[in-house]
């Protein structure tokens, strides 16, 4: 299960996940995304209650970055010592900008 909470101030968008981030869950935050994107000049992740990131998930990561590189930046945000390993295996870590 994964809880999305946003909110968007001044263009920015922050996402807030709470829950699991996988093959059941990525295709509701990929839609919401879809929805939401067009505008934001900064788009904040904060993983700060995300349990398990999977590579469904990871791939709408990807495409997030990817979107907002032409249009702004990205951030993730408190990450746990679980999604980071997550990120250092998969190469994730050189890739998104991680605060």
């Amino acid at each position: 299960m994964l809880n999305i909470n946003k909110k968007s101030q001044d263009g920015t968008l922050y996402y807030y996940l709470e829950g699991r981030l996988d093959t059941t869950t990525a295709p509701e935050l990929e839609k919401d995304l879809g929805e939401n994107l067009d505008g934001a000049d900064t788009l904040i992740w904060d993983f700060e209650k995300l349990e398990y990131i999977s590579s469904a998930g990871l791939r709408v990561l990807l495409g997030a970055q990817k979107k907002m590189s032409k249009q702004g930046e990205m951030k993730v945000t408190n990450v746990n010592e679980v999604v980071m390993e997550i990120f250092d295996v998969t190469g994730f870590s050189d890739i998104l900008t991680i605060e």
